[in-house]
């Protein structure tokens, strides 16, 4: 590729396509970049617009450079601009985008060291892309893959036709991940960037969470209950609000599950150090603050905006809060409101004088007088 033969280029393309598995025209594209960089090594510089077309019948490949028109004699920027005087059609005018058409002939070595560099990398991308998008209707599902390496901010899991990634704010506090171990993860999104793309995995997530009822809970697919929020903070604690959608179904029993055990199925995967508080979802913001912050029994809840005042005993202020002030602060996130604990005085009562008292002192008195 030296000479940066075009003729066997364009050969190339079908071949690469089917060794790839990528479409003609992915493959195409590439090589027309590649073209368009060699063409800029060696006739301009990287500020230039270009695009090429390469004809995959003939070989041969012409390049358009876009400029600009501006106005005459003053283009600061001739790589994307050019002045109004030098523009060949005259209909032009100032704002216009211009292309210009140079025939691709030969070029130099540094220019075709460059498009065989962009090669590469371009189908290095396009291959992943492509095999990532085949994971484009996964997003929000769980599936099983191999622990392929464990680096100091993220675990690196090899799903089979792709490797993933579990970045330090995807994992659970604690869990530790060994190499070669096979683990549950969610798919949480594909994240592409200047530098290429990558599956983002999970297990730190409230939709693993999520997931994972989905999988033990049939009656969420078919509709019954429904999970209305999750608060979690991933291997201490995790509060899950449900609802059903049928008279006389009981949420928090059927997420539960006889014994516990749907809800001990979900403990078994993320670890019994994380506990799940599962609660009644409520369209009345105090009766679902009141289920939020279980088990800590609640007097009153003041409600102003977005913020509460919850009222509660001596006794139950510490379970209201929380370790390290846990249970409020999921409280607070489950249920969108700003939750202040306070402390309920007991209001002390006049004790009532008996009837008999008040008259034996009044007789005193009188006694007293006399």
């Amino acid at each position: 590729m030296e000479n940066l033969n075009l003729k066997q280029m364009s050969a190339m393309v079908d071949i690469i396509a089917e060794e790839k598995g990528l479409p003609k025209e992915t493959v195409l594209d590439v090589i027309e970049q590649a073209i368009a960089a060699a063409w800029r090594k060696d006739n301009g510089d990287r500020d230039m617009n270009v695009r090429a077309a390469l004809n995959t019948k003939t070989g041969e490949a012409d390049v358009f450079v876009t400029r600009e028109v501006v106005e005459e004699g003053i283009a600061y920027n001739p790589s994307t601009e050019i002045p109004l005087d030098e523009v060949k059609d005259k209909k032009s005018k100032v704002g216009d985008q211009i292309e210009e058409k140079h025939t691709v002939k030969s070029f130099g070595r540094v220019a075709a060291q460059t498009a065989k560099q962009v090669v590469i990398q371009r189908l290095r991308e396009a291959e992943s892309d492509a095999v990532l998008s085949a994971f484009e209707d996964k997003i929000g599902t769980i599936v099983v893959g191999t622990v392929a390496r464990v680096e100091q901010r993220l675990v690196r899991v090899d799903l089979g036709r792709a490797n993933g990634i579990m970045p330090r704010s995807e994992q659970i506090d604690g869990e530790y991940y060994t190499v070669g171990n096979r683990i549950k993860v969610l798919i949480k999104k594909i994240e592409r960037n200047e530098r290429g793309s990558n599956l983002i995995l999970s297990r730190g997530s409230a939709e693993f969470i999520e997931a994972l009822f989905k999988q033990e809970v049939p009656e969420v697919t078919n509709g019954t209950v429904e999970i209305k929020g999750i608060a979690r903070e991933a291997g201490r604690r995790t509060k899950i609000a449900v609802t059903s959608t049928v008279p006389g179904i009981d949420p928090v029993g059927t997420f539960v599950g006889g014994r516990g055990i749907r809800v001990q199925a979900v403990m078994n995967e993320i670890g019994d150090r994380e506990k799940i508080d599962v609660i009644n979802w409520s369209d009345n913001a105090s009766e679902y603050i009141r289920e939020a912050l279980s088990p800590a029994e609640i007097m009153k809840v003041d409600i102003d905006g977005k913020k509460a005042k919850v009222h509660v005993s001596e006794d139950q202020q510490s379970i209201a809060i929380g370790k390290q002030g846990q249970n409020v602060r999921l409280a607070s996130k489950l249920t969108g409101y700003d939750i202040d604990i306070v402390l309920q005085t007991p209001t002390k009562k006049k004790k009532k004088q008996n009837v008999e008292d008040s008259l034996l002192s009044a007789i005193e008195e009188t006694s007293e007088e006399e």
